[in-house]
């Protein structure tokens, strides 16, 4: 406390240490008081802390629903959501060419032994085989058939869904970059002003029926319907109409430019390359897995 006299600070007692003044009880225990005062109140803590959130899976939830939204316009309206897309649309459209990038491999790696059943029921077929085969051949095939779709071969010779899908799926995404990049560079010299994330967005908008096709052939596919690779064939094929239409649909800013219908023969001439390195790829993976079925003893017993 501060002395009245003097105004030395003492610690205590009843005297004041420099000058001898008697100390006042009273004022220290108003500074004692004042003291406590000042001194901070615990403030209360909620009972429970508010958890904001994620702000990830809110943008993820936003990307989606847009996507479902533009997805369903563009089977519904494909011509005029394309002519209406824009450089905003440029996600939605990646969106698109990663799914038909993807959705080849999963449905080949979901329905490939059906195509390997079709194949060898085409090969019985053949007029140079049928006619030395007797009718009990064919009905011990269809047994054979049977047993294997229900029969988890993946699993006996080691079939890797991500190795497959993924490798696959990454070299499909490059074809379809090389188709849409030589389909850009064509446009361009059909003296067409357009940015390339508007190009991109709209080639990827005339992509949404195509892939539609393939992810109805995917479905099947899971469901063990044969006929997913009719749906398969008519998505693959569909690109040659996407190249036109995505061509046509922009007006030129000039004169002199290349001819539409050559842009789009020369892009025809790309995509026919693509398709071939791509066929080759599925054709080696095809050599692979009946490579494995002939070395695995577990498929062996099992016939």
């Amino acid at each position: 406390m501060n002395c009245s006299n003097c105004g030395h600070f003492n610690d205590g007692g009843k005297f004041c240490v420099k000058c001898g003044h008697k100390l006042q009880e009273g004022a220290a225990v108003s500074q004692a008081a004042a003291a406590s005062e000042y001194q901070p109140q615990p403030q209360p803590q909620p009972a429970y802390a508010p958890q904001e959130p994620n702000q990830r899976v809110r943008q993820a939830k936003k990307v989606s629903k847009s996507f479902f939204s533009y997805f369903a316009e563009g089977i519904k309206n494909p011509t005029a959501t394309a002519q209406a897309a824009g450089e905003s649309q440029f996600v939605n459209a990646l969106i698109t060419v990663i799914l038909y990038a993807l959705s080849i491999p999963i449905m080949l790696y979901a329905g490939w032994k059906l195509l390997l059943i079709q194949f060898v029921r085409s090969m019985f077929k053949l007029p140079i085989i049928s006619e030395e085969l007797a009718p009990s051949d064919m009905e011990d095939f269809n047994t054979g058939a049977d047993l294997i779709k229900a029969t988890d071969i993946n699993s006996i010779i080691h079939f890797n869904f991500t190795d497959f899908v993924f490798k696959q799926g990454i070299f499909i995404f490059i074809g379809l970059a090389v188709i849409i990049g030589a389909t850009y560079i064509a446009t361009k010299f059909g003296k067409v002003d357009v940015s390339f994330k508007e190009f991109f967005s709209r080639f990827g908008t005339y992509l949404i029926i195509p892939t539609a096709l393939l992810l109805i052939g995917l479905l099947l596919a899971f469901l063990h319907v044969e006929y997913f690779s009719y749906f398969m064939n008519f998505g693959l094929l569909s690109i040659f109409l996407v190249v036109p239409f995505t061509i046509a649909s922009f007006k030129q800013s000039g004169t002199g430019g290349l001819d539409r219908i050559y842009s789009t023969l020369i892009v025809y001439v790309v995509i026919t390359i693509v398709l071939t390195f791509i066929a080759n790829g599925l054709g080696e993976e095809a050599k692979t897995i009946i490579t494995r079925m002939g070395n695995s003893t577990e498929l062996n017993d099992l016939f």
